[in-house]
């Protein structure tokens, strides 16, 4: 089972805590249902088969984003993965709570999946329903969970759910199809008008780099929710960067930092770091330095785990936490490119 700690594919360490290579989803295929949204439905998963006879009430959510889906249409879960990694003190993640103490309800209760998922927490939650349509959830553990409740894993690979298919599954097993395409168009309109409202990002191109452990670096590709809300806001992916080859079960292309060179034509660069000695180290190596964008400070670091979170998934929720916390920076080093 995949945990918080982990994002997309290849996991890479930082001191005690993994670090966040590609947790974003990419396109699959989606939901293979028995009716268009009324009960009972049945949706196919990669690892098996979950019909819903009715309404569900008591939803348990595993995985990224689920839970703001579901809280979305109506319905808050009765428990929830904790996210260890960005989560506040309780492991909530801020704009989930957000959401969810604006409705007056009863925060759900969390429980673990790393190292294994607490199938007893899930146990006397009684759940109807579990979701984790975006989630690492193994054969094993869907096989026990179906015994318990229809239970909605991934349509493709593991992690690999698109954002919009999440949404749309979701809808399909809640009964709610209509609104979830709602909020699917609601979210392409959100980042459309802060595009609108930032026309001078529309002429820059940008590349989102990981290049955490030293010598290393690799670019983030369409499909990772960190390249897409970007390109919703108006950037366009530096096209010799955009053609490399994906890596598989990645959204990520790795091309070590001797290759720094193919960032020289980039405007805007984006990267993360899991803290503040991480990023001087980086900072530190020649060949990293010399980055146009690094040296003129057209330059996106982010540090704060929330918001590397936030811009790790699309969701009614998240975006615009992410868009709120994000563009600023992203302006301010906009600003910053030459003519």
């Amino acid at each position: 089972m995949r945990t918080p700690h982990r994002l997309a594919g290849i996991l890479i360490a930082a001191a005690t805590l993994v670090a966040l290579t590609a947790c974003a989803p990419a396109a699959e295929t989606t939901p293979d249902a028995a009716s268009g949204g009324a009960f009972p439905v049945t949706i196919e998963s990669a690892l098996g088969s979950a019909t819903i006879e009715s309404a569900p009430q008591r939803i348990v959510t595993i995985g990224w984003g689920s839970a703001d889906t579901a809280v979305a249409l109506g319905t808050t879960p009765v428990g929830v993965e904790t996210d260890a990694w960005s989560g506040d003190a309780d492991g909530y993640q801020v704009w989930t709570r957000a959401a969810i103490e604006e409705r007056g309800d009863t925060l759900p209760t969390t429980f673990a999946v790393y190292p294994e998922v607490d199938i007893d927490a899930i146990v006397a939650l009684e759940p109807d329903l579990i979701l984790a349509p975006q989630s690492g959830l193994s054969q094993d553990d869907f096989d026990v969970l179906s015994d318990l409740a229809p239970t909605v894993a991934y349509p493709g690979s593991a992690w690999r759910t698109n954002w919009d298919t999440q949404i749309e599954t979701i809808g399909l097993a809640m009964g709610k199809t209509d609104e979830a395409a709602a909020l699917i168009t609601d979210l392409r309109a959100q980042m459309a008008d802060a595009a609108s409202a930032n026309p001078e990002l529309a002429d820059l191109s940008f590349a989102y780099i990981y290049a955490g452990e030293p010598g290393t670096m690799s670019v983030y590709q369409a499909g990772d929710p960190r390249v897409d809300i970007i390109s919703g806001l108006g950037l366009t992916s530096d096209p010799e960067l955009a053609a490399l080859p994906i890596g598989e079960g990645s959204f990520s292309s790795t091309i070590g930092l001797e290759r720094a060179d193919l960032l020289n034509n980039v405007d805007v660069l984006f990267t993360w770091f899991n803290d503040e000695a991480s990023a001087e180290a980086t900072a530190a190596q020649p060949l990293y330095a010399q980055i146009p964008a690094v040296q003129r400070g057209s330059y996106v670091v982010n540090l704060d785990r929330q918001l590397g979170m936030a811009m790790s998934m699309i969701t009614p929720y998240s975006v615009p936490w992410a868009i709120g916390e994000y563009l600023p920076m992203i302006t301010d080093a906009a600003a910053k490119v030459t003519p």
